[in-house]
């Protein structure tokens, strides 16, 4: 009997987890050692997330103002870096898809310190996609009050663990299981930025290029101290309505925004094609859908391919379809409740928004969308260059990716025409720059560049 209750406790401790393949690891606190020192505040020039704030806005204005392009370094990582590189003081902290998250010194790119947070899962393991091997894709996020990088690592067994790694020292300080709520966990990819907010870690998950297997778009969210009860939201389908664009999270009026992509359901509204509102304890608060969301999923031309942009008490979401939605943040209209639409592009990746205006990712180049004032759409320019990545603002230009050539242009805000451009290297898809100080950083299929702006 002894022995029988032995057996129990140590296959309850263990898991269920497939044969060959490590059981989850368990939670870890993220409590700092005694003696440590406090954690690094984030300064004015400083880039701690995705497209510098949670509002997405990818607004530096402290970068300095642009001079002559010229590559500062290059540093080549065990991986590609699709997320992108983040700045704290003197470090710029970058993630690969072989699962190791870095810290580089920003003045020349020499490596002050790794973390392994495990085996990336082999391409010919996986269902479908895109990405060989798959490990860390969204963008990593930093955590000021306690010190931490969060990423999400995907380890072999298509699991994915949320860990914690110290900014100061490169120590894994947090490591928690964090699976989706629904569907087969090996079909699901973490793209979309994470989000800290409040002492949370926001996470969303969509499924891998391709579309197969059992996956739903999902939010998880874990408490920032590694312990404690997960929040979570599914949308309510049967499958797909992955989130998966790369920003992630636009966060404003104490809202979580997410573009959602086309569910399987074409008769039965599913909360698919759309964008959400969801509370901070993970509870839907609104919503938004074309009228034509049927055709949409239908037809894969979904609003989940762009990020939503934020502009004061607006939305303006653009996806697939090609066609820009004017949304009331307060009240996003449910079905067909738009304040107005207009076409623009089909759009891919992270918009960026400096004041009235909106600079969208486009399949073919990006676009200045102007939000006037009694809430009318207009696209004031084209960039006249095959501009596709996901662009950023700062130093008196628009600065964004070829990432099928591997250029870095800085366009002319006024009129989207190129006041400078360099060749950066091999692009991963939906690349966007950091700016900072006097930089701009890239993560590419090898590792990270830096390119002086001045």
């Amino acid at each position: 009997m002894r022995a029988v209750i032995t057996a129990v406790v140590l296959a309850t401790v263990a898991g269920c987890a497939a044969p060959g393949v490590a059981p989850a690891p368990p939670p870890m606190s993220s409590a700092r050692p005694p003696g440590a020192a406090p954690p690094a505040a984030i300064g004015a020039v400083d880039w701690p997330t995705y497209h510098h704030d949670n509002a997405r806005t990818g607004v530096a204005d402290q970068l300095a103002p642009l001079g002559t392009l010229r590559t500062a370094w290059q540093t080549k990582l065990d991986g590609a870096v699709y997320g992108q590189p983040l700045v704290i003081g003197d470090r710029v902290i970058a993630a690969t898809e072989h699962n190791t998250v870095y810290a580089l010194a920003a003045a020349d790119g020499h490596v002050l310190w790794s973390a392994s947070l495990g085996q990336p899962v082999p391409g010919s393991d996986l269902p479908c996609g895109n990405i060989d091997p798959l490990g860390i894709t969204g963008t990593p996020a930093y955590d000021q009050a306690s010190g931490l990088v969060f990423a999400v690592a995907e380890t072999q067994g298509g699991r994915h663990t949320l860990a914690g790694v110290d900014l100061a020292s490169g120590a894994v300080m947090l490591r928690r299981a964090l699976p989706p709520p629904k569907g087969d966990e090996i079909a699901h990819q973490q793209r979309s930025a994470l989000t800290v907010l409040d002492g949370w870690v926001y996470v969303a998950y969509g499924g891998l290029f391709g579309d197969c297997g059992n996956y739903i778009g999902s939010v998880v969210a874990a408490p920032t101290t590694g312990t404690g009860p997960l929040r979570s939201y599914a949308v309510p389908t049967t499958r797909e309505a992955g989130i998966w664009a790369p920003g992630g999270a636009a966060v404003g009026n104490g809202r979580l925004y997410y573009a959602v992509g086309n569910g399987e359901s074409t008769q039965d509204y599913d909360h698919s094609d759309s964008v959400l509102a969801l509370t901070p304890q993970l509870t839907l608060a609104d919503s938004f859908s074309p009228a034509q969301w049927m055709a949409d999923n239908a037809a894969d031309l979904d609003l989940g391919s762009a990020s939503p942009a934020l502009v004061g008490d607006r939305v303006l979401t653009v996806g697939k379809r090609g066609v820009g939605y004017l949304l009331d943040a307060g009240q996003l209209g449910g079905i067909g409740g738009q304040l107005t639409r207009t076409p623009i592009c089909q759009a891919f990746g992270g918009p960026s928004t400096a004041g009235s205006t909106v600079y969208v990712p486009c399949a073919d180049s990006t676009r200045a969308v102007d939000v006037d004032s009694v809430g009318g759409l207009r696209v004031r320019w084209t960039a006249s260059v095959p501009a596709d990545g996901s662009p950023v603002v700062g130093g008196g230009a628009v600065w964004v990716t070829d990432t099928d050539h591997g250029i870095l242009y800085a366009l002319d805000p006024a009129t989207g025409t190129p006041r400078q451009q360099i060749d950066v290297g091999d692009l991963p898809h939906f690349a966007s720059p950091t700016l900072a100080g006097a930089h701009a950083y890239l993560g590419t299929n090898t590792g990270v560049t830096a390119i002086n702006v001045r």
